[in-house]
């Protein structure tokens, strides 16, 4: 039982990595073409899903003029503690069968 609840939260861990991912990534190309002002749905939904995670690192990263430099780092970052905690919960699931 616990090696099937390790293998599910690595699962879980994996797509909740993508997703953020993916949100980051699609909030970051539709600045370039959606006016700041605009408030439509999808662009809603990005900023909710996203503004958690970008947030705490624009006050951490220094301003770079009119570059936003929070999406690419909390890709990398994402993609980083995503695969090691990922592995890990993995690791753990197939020492526990």
């Amino acid at each position: 039982m616990g090696a099937y609840l390790f293998s599910f939260a690595a699962q879980f861990v994996g797509i909740l990595v993508q997703v953020l991912t993916t949100a980051i990534f699609l909030r970051a190309i539709l600045s370039w073409f959606v006016p700041p002002g605009s408030d439509n749905a999808i662009t809603r939904l990005l900023r909710d899903i996203t503004e958690p995670v970008l947030n705490p690192l624009r006050r951490v990263l220094p301003q770079m003029g009119a570059l936003d430099l929070a999406p690419l780092v909390a890709m990398v970052v994402l993609q980083i503690v995503g695969n090691l905690a990922e592995s890990t919960l993995a690791s753990m699931a197939y020492s526990l069968r």
